[in-house]
Parts: structure tokens; C-alpha cells; sequence
């Protein structure tokens, strides 16, 4: 591939990737003011100069991103990751049309007009390979609420139930919450999210870490729907006795692609929009409690045969944004009681994990969308609960509500907790080991997949994959250390007391788990010790170790 001189050079390299971010958020100052109402999906035969350019990985991701796929082993960059190419977006701008975002995985272009454009002078484009109308002015349509359903008041179950099902607690017990796990949640609001009280935590130590409308083409998301917020807060909430989070420790990204006033195929490419912003961070998981199938206009709809993990757009674009390492966790749908039945996109990709919902007895939910018997891979892939969960969606108002829109952050935030755990496991790992740690996994059916998952199985199975079994019952490394040290056992402890002493024999760290279900410990508290000469001291349900350490200077 031809190299153009300039490519490579520090000041090209920082303004060429905030251009990249630029182009995927694409904000119009004017947008606010102006009505479109007919919006375009082009697809472009090539990416024009651009597959000429000889793009390194900097140029296009950021360090996280490329750490990530560079885990998976998966070849950074491809030309997926090359931009669309602007020379082919400036011709058609000059016919008239605005730009409102593009799909470099795609390699679409979303144009939008206040009133109906002759579309013709688009195909006549020698670059352009296919246009579709993907929202006109139809009007509101009798589209159902996809999002939630009614709640059963007589439900008495625990508030932590969601978690404790899936032996979500045993896993926060042991110290994993998500932490250094960043997590891309994509949904249609998150009105109160900057204020409501079971996010007092995650706001206090800035766990959220950007915001994107990708809908208005703004940083502004605390409006327009409180959807997002409860699934934020059964991701990350926090009150003692009345709200638990799945993943308390992660941080996250919130981002709007849902237009919640309509419903048009053009959200499809917001969504698309939005997983390749994530995956350009480097988002370890995308949360979407979001699916497609009807629209306003019915003669966009979808066909329950096109629920085949190839054909839609979004499911296609989902499917890309998992083979960059990223985990994509999608609901099912609430469909099985009205006329649709099964499941909707994206949640039918290949390799997409697909959430049903569950009751607190385990009992399937009369609104879980069914899989469908034609494609031949089991869906959905999992279920939690997703009956009366607990959420906060505004200031003092607690209350229950469900979905599979609240199933998903069930299993999306506790396989944050899967990640912080045994951090060297791909998305690929953690679906293959979810659906063999299943209470159906001898029999999957088309209602729960392979089952609830046991997440202590889950990370044993991981764990037995990427850690190596010391021979002497424990090992430490690295050492000597810089800023942390990781312990591995031979045997899953159990129960689990860590103090780290001083050369002069001063305790400086204590750390008591009641319970612990990893065979390996990572101690970050040495970032915060000076250099010197260390013991470390580990008491097991069934035995003692010591081990000698060094921390050196940062």
C-alpha cells in the first residue's frame, strides 16, 4: 500500500485520529435548529484513496483499542478500520445532502433532507452501490413499546435476587466489580442519570467517562428518555438494601442511538455509529437493551425469516464490533406475547449474546421473545432475571420494572466482573464457558437458551484456560514490582486473608474475603507504597503462604 510521507508524524498522527472522532460524531452546530425528516443509508463500492494509504493502528484506535484486539490476536488495523473516504461524502454534500453520520465498517454514509431528495442522481454516482430510504415522513406508527412491561406487584423477592441467581454475589464478594472494565452503553436516554441517588458512587469517582447523542449530534444525553438510566442503574447503582449493581466498579460510556419519537431503520446506523465510537476507545463491552424488527413506515419492517444473524443492518454491524474483541450484549425482545413472537436484531448475530428474561423462581417471562427454530444455532443464549428487577429512573423513586431490556445489564455488568477477574479471556472465552456454566446446557431450548449461567463456573472455567496452576500451591509475579503483584493458587482458597507487611515487620495492608472464588489475587495496593523490601502473607481455608516481594520505582 502506498505510504504518503506525512502519515506517520506525531503532529499528523493526533490530528488525524481527532478527525476520526470528529467524523464518527460528526456534530452539526445547526442541528438543533433544523428538521430532516427523510434520511438516506448510501453504500459505497470501495473507500476510494483511503485503501491506498498505508494506516498504522495509533492513526485509527486509541492504545486501549489496540490492546484489546491485540488480546483477541486480531489484526490492527484491517480495512474496516479505514475511514469512509471524504472525497465520495463532499460529492454528494454538494448535491444537497447533509451528512448525519457514516459506518466505517459498513462503508455507508447516512445523508438527511428536510424534504423528499430524488434519490436517482445518488445511484447515478459511480462510487455508489446501493441506496435505501431508511426514514421518511410517515408519522408516528402503532409500533408497541419495546422497551418495558408491566410489573407484577405481588413479586416479594430480595433486591440483590437478580444477582444472587446467577452467583453474581459470590463474584462481587471476591473483590470483582468491574474495575478497569470500560463499558459502551447504548440506549435511548439517560434522563436523571446525572443526579438520581444510586449513582452517587459511580459520579463521585468519575466512572462515567464521556457521553454521545448520536440523535442530535451532541455531548448532551441526561434527556429525552429515563430507559437508559435504569439500565445504568441496575448496572451501577449503588443503595444498601433496596438498589445492587451488576457491575459497580466498571466505568462507562453512555451514548443515545435510540430515537425514542420514531422508528426507522436510520436508528440502525446510529447504532452502528455508535459500536465503532466504542470500539475506537476501547469499550471491553457493548450493553444495547435495544432491538429492531418494526418500524413506522411497515414497509420497512423486517421479516421473522431475516432473523438469521446475516441480514440486518445492525446485526451485521454488531456481529463486526464482536470480532474486534468487543463483547456485544443484547436483549432478546419482549415479544412472545404479541404477534412478532421471537427475537429481534441485533440480538440474532452469530456472535452477539442474546439475554431472555427470567422471573425470581427462575421461570421463564411470558414477554421473552422466543428464538427461532430456523436458524440453526441456539437463541436466545442466556437468561436472568428480567421480572420486577430493581432500578432508579428518577430522584427518591425506587421501583421495579421488566424487560429483557434489564436482563441483559444483568449478564452484561457481571461479565464486566468475568473481565477484571480473569482479564486474559476473549469475548469468544466468555460466551463459550457462559453457555457451558448454564443449568441447561445438556438442553438448550429456544425459551432459555442454554439457561442461567453460574458466574463462579464461569470464571473457573476461564481461569483454567488462562492461569497457569502453580506447582507449589501459590506463585507471585511480576517480582520484583512496580506497581502490583498477582498471586495464583493451586487451589481455589475459598476463604481468603491478605496482609502485606513492611521489612520492619509493620502491617501495612489487611484484606479479609469471607469467601473467595478465583485461584488468583491481584494486590494494587503496592501503587500506593514506597519502594522497598515486602512480605506478603496469605491465609487459606486450607493452608498458609508467604512470599517475599521487591517494589521498585514506578
Amino acid at each position: 500500500m502506498a505510504v504518503k510521507k506525512y502519515i506517520g508524524t506525531p503532529v499528523f498522527k493526533k490530528f488525524f485520529f481527532l478527525a476520526c472522532i470528529l467524523l464518527i460524531l460528526n456534530y452539526d452546530a445547526n442541528a438543533q435548529t433544523e428538521t430532516y425528516n427523510y434520511f438516506y443509508r448510501v453504500y459505497f463500492n470501495d473507500k476510494g484513496a483511503n485503501e491506498v494509504v498505508d494506516y498504522r493502528s495509533v492513526d485509527l484506535l486509541s492504545d486501549k483499542a489496540i490492546v484489546r484486539r491485540q488480546k483477541a490476536g486480531i489484526t490492527v488495523p484491517d480495512l474496516r478500520d479505514v475511514p469512509v473516504y471524504k472525497g465520495y461524502i463532499d460529492q454528494i454534500k454538494e448535491l444537497g445532502f447533509r451528512l448525519h453520520t457514516t459506518s466505517k465498517w459498513m462503508n455507508t454514509a447516512l445523508f438527511k433532507s428536510e424534504s423528499p431528495a430524488d434519490i436517482t442522481i445518488l445511484q447515478n454516482l459511480p462510487f455508489v452501490r446501493e441506496i435505501m430510504v431508511v426514514k421518511n415522513l410517515s408519522g408516528k406508527g402503532s409500533t408497541p413499546d419495546k422497551f418495558t412491561v408491566p410489573v407484577k406487584k405481588s413479586d416479594p423477592s430480595a433486591f440483590d435476587n437478580h444477582i444472587a441467581m446467577i452467583n453474581g454475589l459470590s463474584v462481587h464478594n471476591s473483590g470483582f466489580t468491574g474495575e478497569n472494565v470500560l463499558v459502551a452503553v447504548l440506549d435511548g436516554g439517560f434522563a436523571g442519570s446525572d443526579s438520581i441517588t444510586s449513582l452517587n458512587s459511580l459520579r463521585s469517582r468519575n466512572g462515567i467517562k464521556g457521553t454521545h447523542d448520536f440523535v442530535r449530534d451532541s455531548r448532551f444525553v441526561y434527556d429525552y428518555s429515563g430507559h437508559g438510566t435504569a439500565v445504568l442503574s441496575i448496572l451501577a447503582g449503588e443503595i444498601g438494601g433496596q438498589i445492587a449493581g451488576s457491575a459497580p466498579g466498571a466505568d462507562y460510556w453512555l451514548m443515545i442511538t435510540e430515537d425514542t419519537d420514531t422508528e426507522y431503520p436510520a436508528e440502525e446506523d446510529l447504532w452502528a455509529a455508535g459500536a465503532e465510537f466504542a470500539d475506537s476507545i476501547g469499550a471491553d463491552i457493548i450493553t444495547s437493551s435495544l432491538g429492531y424488527f418494526i418500524f413506522d413506515d411497515q414497509q420497512m419492517n423486517y421479516k421473522n425469516s431475516e432473523m438469521d444473524g446475516n441480514t440486518t443492518f445492525v446485526t451485521r454491524a454488531a456481529d463486526i464490533a464482536a470480532s474486534k474483541g468487543i463483547l456485544v450484549v443484547s436483549s432478546a425482545g419482549n415479544e412472545r406475547g404479541n404477534e412478532w413472537i421471537n427475537i429481534i436484531a441485533p440480538s440474532d448475530g452469530d456472535s452477539v449474546l442474546a439475554v431472555g428474561a427470567v422471573d425470581a423462581t427462575g421461570e421463564i417471562a411470558s414477554f421473552s421473545s422466543s428464538g427461532l427454530s430456523t436458524v440453526n444455532r441456539i437463541k436466545p443464549d442466556l437468561v436472568a432475571q428480567g421480572v420486577n428487577v430493581p432500578l432508579q429512573t428518577a430522584d427518591n423513586v425506587l421501583q421495579r420494572s421488566s424487560g429483557t431490556s434489564y436482563s441483559c445489564p444483568v449478564i452484561s455488568g457481571l461479565c464486566a466482573c468475568l473481565m477484571q477477574a480473569v482479564p486474559l479471556a476473549t469475548n469468544y472465552d466468555i460466551i463459550i464457558a457462559l453457555h457451558n456454566s448454564s443449568d441447561r446446557f445438556q438442553t438448550p431450548d429456544l425459551l432459555y437458551g442454554y439457561g442461567i449461567p453460574d458466574m463462579v463456573k464461569v470464571i473457573s472455567q476461564l481461569q483454567e484456560m488462562t492461569v497457569s496452576r502453580p506447582g507449589d500451591g501459590s506463585a507471585a509475579y511480576p517480582n520484583p514490582l512496580t506497581t502490583d503483584i498477582t498471586i495464583t493458587f493451586r487451589d481455589i482458597p475459598e476463604k481468603l486473608t491478605v496482609e502485606i507487611y513492611s521489612s520492619s515487620g509493620k502491617l501495612v495492608y489487611r484484606k479479609v474475603y469471607d469467601s473467595y472464588i478465583s485461584r488468583s489475587v491481584k494486590l494494587d495496593e503496592f501503587q500506593k507504597l514506597p519502594q522497598g523490601f515486602y512480605i506478603i502473607r496469605l491465609v487459606t481455608k486450607e493452608n498458609k503462604f508467604t512470599h517475599k516481594a521487591v517494589k521498585i520505582s514506578n
